[in-house]
């Protein structure tokens, strides 16, 4: 079964910095309906302004990952880890124990991310957090493992930043007319997000930052409308 929600159906939150839209109940958005999907619980689509951000807060036993659509996103916590995530770049924080962190936008443009949680397979783990690069040209026309807790499958190679679950997050770039495919066995199901452009996932289509989800299909072929960035959440 593949089911579309539409971005406009999408929850939503925006403030004088924060312009956010919600896949799955967060904060004081609250839809029975789609309170995350397996571990997957959290898929926020952030605008934030140039200068501003997420002031220091903290978080426990949560592997959460931010793809950067558009600029950067620059981080610090209270372990003394300090970077900047660029765009088609991803970072990965796994909370275990406890981390305390900030994301601000310190860049002269808006900050486009997607921010992904997953919810672990084992807590008390001790925290960490990790960014690294991913040029958007190696995931021309394949499916590439950016986050992965997975092992043995052919589309994940030890690049992958490790989370602390049965799932990956995938990106591709797709030109227009080129199509991916994606098995899903076991019973796994999973979750998309057009970042850019338009799809049809097994002929169903889905629009720019539509979500997308995936259950009882042992395969998926995406195939590009038009170019188009892709993420998918694999999972168990």
């Amino acid at each position: 079964m593949i089911e579309i929600r539409p971005f406009a159906e999408l929850g939503r939150f925006d403030n004088d910095w924060l312009s956010a839209r919600y896949h799955f109940s967060f904060a004081n958005y609250n839809d029975p309906a789609h309170r995350g999907f397996g571990p997957l619980l959290v898929w926020n689509d952030d605008t934030i302004q140039p200068g501003r951000g997420f002031d220091r807060h903290g978080h426990r036993d949560m592997e959460i990952i931010t793809y950067v659509r558009e600029g950067a996103i620059s981080h610090e916590d209270h372990l003394g880890n300090r970077g900047r995530t660029e765009a088609g770049d991803v970072q990965v924080m796994s909370a275990g124990t406890g981390i305390r962190h900030a994301e601000f936008n310190l860049d002269s443009e808006p900050t486009r991310i997607f921010q992904i949680w997953i919810e672990p397979s084992r807590t008390g783990v001790t925290p960490r957090w990790e960014t690294r690069q991913f040029p958007k040209g190696d995931r021309g026309g394949a499916l590439i493992a950016l986050a992965s807790g997975r092992n043995g499958t052919s589309e994940e190679p030890d690049g992958a930043l490790p989370i602390h679950q049965d799932a990956a997050i995938l990106g591709a770039t797709l030109a227009a007319g080129q199509s991916v495919t994606h098995r899903l066995d076991g019973g796994r199901r999973a979750y998309l997000v057009v970042a850019r452009g338009a799809v049809e996932i097994n002929g169903t289509a889905a629009a720019e930052r539509d979500g997308v989800t995936i259950n009882g299909e042992p395969e998926i072929t995406i195939a590009a409308v038009k170019d188009s960035e892709i993420l998918l959440a694999d999972l168990p």
